[in-house]
């Protein structure tokens, strides 16, 4: 019979090499897949042994098909009681379009009915459709008015091997996983270890310990697609899989080799031992929680490959933040894996020029659609010298590393900064404050100083810089900082700032859950350094808070866009009779219920609403204030949102449904963080409209006098 098996795209060759090992004849690849002739136990044999392949395709009909009618013709010429029993079920994979058949549904609707009807017209019985576990799976495959009509044997992609029940947040297929593998030279190479330092759900491993036990992937899966088919050889079927079953017990007693994956992850380290469990060599790999930092090679492992597929940017994090896990991966590779292969599967090479490695041998893969890279590098031995500084700078922190020049001035424009603000910093009794905002344009970031903490936010660079250099930058910057602020260099936090869309502007950044509470003219607010983009608190909107508090006494106050609610605390402290807080954000709006109880604020004074602002302004509303605050942000287009918010755009009707709500002698703060904002003072004439920005600065943002504008508005009297 003619076979095509389809693959990932990059894997044609090793999938060639894979068909002919299996006993398949006239083996010729193309793009996605590789055709061959083969017998039904070479069918069989690939269905049960391939680890590349994702189907097993047996054309039954190719031909021009101009529209839909001459694609229900060819689907006719084939005999399909052959394959199909008239009380059967079917499904029809239909890939591919034309001008005449623009919609894959249409088209598999046009094969479908072109099945049924001869069955129906031959046996008066008629085929139901099932896409679950049919009995027989069509597939069909269009291009250029062209169309090639195959039976798939395989069922569903043979990638799913059928022990993998739970992977991590990016999880790589099996047959991938594999093709990494042999290009990694595993097993062939004939290494004594193998260790993924962030393994995830395992495969790599998993993949790894059934090459070299010399498992059958297939061995896992119930079901094929040739299992209900009218020819299946069920004896024959059988015969190879008690020979894979024969082969499995004999290689798993012959295998060798050490298998370790660590992972910082505990939950996903469950996991990856779960799928090894499934697939039988769970007693051959070491699973360890270790994170990156703490990676050694395992005693014994004098012929190692270092095998990962480490996230790389857009999936899991951004470039800048992974650029200092992939240096940390070449740091811990020099100084104690002497003499190992390393294979770096990753979707972003750019990342791997950081770890100072050169790279012997690039592959070129697809990880689904991401256009990806197999670096393979051969680790050489360091001289002791190297090896001394990377083990001070690994263990020690960053105060043993003498600074480049570069950083020095860096470090000394934050000391300067630092000792102006000292003063205003002991009157004030002031906490937390920005040191530095992009000062120098070599250094693009802003740091702001917590108790016994500090935040580095990295702004996005323009696409036109250097990544590399980038992060050379900001590696210093990562040096200086603790450094010059005596601190140690897990207390500097990491951060990257660019425009948030949508559902990004509340997603958690990590999952530390720790907060710290500190103080800001004798209200106590909790933060997050780590967890979210921003800590809880604009530091900018600081006077702006205190003259709410100043404000507020004997008043009900209304704020809108509260996030973590520190103005409501402001104003309930200065002695406000109520407030209320809107916002549209579960998670900000819990923050703001602990902000409040730490106060002492009681929840019958002092209400939190969850709504859309924009909503909620539109409804009818009985109560209204002597004060509100609304800070909104420049842009949002939450699912949770009906409309998309665009500050300048809809400043005009925010402010003007706010006002409606502020009582005739009272005060609305308006606020944004827009640089480019301009107040339509012509759609707002009915009010008094005073710029307080220069008042709402206090000397850490004077550097920066666009970080936000504020105004006071009041109805014409």
């Amino acid at each position: 019979m003619q076979l095509f098996i389809t693959c990932p795209k990059g894997l044609e060759n090793l999938l060639q090499d894979e068909l002919t090992q299996l006993g398949a004849a006239e083996v010729r690849q193309t793009v996605a897949g590789v055709s061959c002739e083969a017998e039904l136990e070479t069918a069989y044999r690939i269905c049960l042994w391939s680890r590349l392949g994702n189907r097993v395709l047996m054309p039954l009909a190719e031909g021009e098909v101009p529209d839909a009618d001459a694609l229900y013709q060819l689907v006719q010429t084939v005999d399909w009681l052959e394959h199909l029993r008239p009380s059967g079920t079917l499904t029809v994979d239909f890939n591919g379009r034309s001008d005449a058949i623009n919609n894959t549904h249409f088209g598999a609707l046009k094969v479908k009915d072109a099945i049924v009807d001869q069955i129906r017209s031959a046996t008066g019985q008629r085929p139901s459709v099932e896409r679950n576990q049919p009995d027989l799976r069509i597939n069909v495959h269009l291009q250029r008015n062209r169309a090639t009509v195959a039976l798939d044997l395989s069922g569903d992609s043979l990638h799913r091997r059928g022990y993998r029940l739970k992977a991590g947040a990016a999880p790589m297929k099996e047959n991938l996983a594999a093709a990494v593998l042999i290009r990694a030279g595993w097993p062939a190479a004939g290494f004594d270890t193998l260790l993924d330092p962030m393994c995830g759900s395992g495969t790599l491993l998993t993949e790894a310990a059934l090459m070299s036990a010399d498992i059958a992937p297939g061995l896992f899966r119930q079901t094929f697609g040739f299992s209900r088919w009218p020819g299946h050889d069920s004896r024959l079927w059988q015969q190879l899989v008690e020979e894979a079953r024969q082969r499995r017990e004999t290689g798993l007693s012959k295998v060798q080799a050490q298998f370790y994956g660590f992972d910082a992850d505990a939950s996903v380290l469950s996991r990856a031992e779960e799928n090894a469990r499934r697939a039988g060599v769970a007693e051959l790999i070491r699973f360890e929680r270790r994170p990156l930092d703490q990676l050694q090679r395992p005693e014994g492992g004098d012929k190692g490959l270092l095998i990962t597929n480490p996230p790389y940017g857009e999936r899991l994090g951004e470039t800048q933040e992974l650029m200092f896990l992939y240096r940390l991966l070449g740091e811990r590779l020099k100084q104690d894996f002497a003499n190992w292969q390393a294979a770096v599967f990753t979707g972003n090479p750019d990342l791997c020029k950081v770890m100072k490695l050169r790279a012997e041998k690039q592959y070129r893969l697809f990880n689904g659609t991401i256009d990806s890279k197999l670096l393979l590098f051969t680790v050489h031995e360091q001289s002791e010298e190297q090896r001394e500084e990377a083990r001070q700078r690994l263990e020690q922190g960053s105060e043993t590393v003498a600074l480049s020049e570069q950083a020095q001035m860096f470090a000394n424009r934050l000391k300067k900064n630092l000792k102006q603000l000292s003063r205003w910093v002991k009157r004030e009794s002031i906490s937390c404050y920005r040191a530095y905002d992009a000062d120098m344009p070599e250094y693009a970031v802003a740091a702001d100083i917590y108790p016994d903490h500090a935040v580095v936010q990295e702004y996005a660079p323009p696409a036109s810089i250097d990544p590399v250099k980038a992060f050379s930058r900001l590696q210093d910057v990562m040096l200086a900082v603790p450094q010059v602020l005596e601190l140690p260099p897990e207390r500097v936090v990491l951060k990257q700032r660019k425009r948030q869309q949508g559902q990004q502007q509340y997603e958690r950044q990590d999952q530390t859950g720790h907060f710290m509470t500190v103080i800001e003219h004798g209200c106590k607010l909790q933060v997050n350094l780590h967890d979210y983009l921003d800590t809880g608190l604009f530091l900018d909107h600081r006077p702006a808070r205190l003259k709410v508090q100043q404000l507020a006494v004997g008043k009900d106050m209304l704020n809108l866009f509260c996030y973590t609610a520190s103005a409501s605390v402001h104003a309930g402290v200065g002695g406000a009779r109520s407030t209320t807080s809107v916002d549209l954000s579960q998670t900000y709006l819990d923050w703001a219920r602990r902000n409040l109880e730490l106060n002492g604020l009681p929840k019958a004074q002092h209400q939190l609403i969850r709504s859309d602002c924009l909503q909620w302004l539109q409804q009818p509303h009985h109560n209204r204030y002597d004060l509100i605050f609304m800070d909104p942000p420049t842009f949002s287009n939450s699912k949770r949102m009906d409309d998309v918010l665009d500050v300048q755009r809809d400043h005009v009707q925010l402010i003007k449904g706010a006002m409606q709500l502020l009582r005739d002698d009272g005060l609305l703060i308006f606020s944004n963080n827009y640089r480019r904002f301009s107040i339509d003072r012509e759609a707002l004439a009915d009010f008094e409209i005073r710029d307080i920005t220069a008042q709402t600065l206090d000397p850490d943002f004077k550097r920066n006098a666009r970080i936000h504008s504020c105004f006071e508005i009041r109805h014409r009297r």
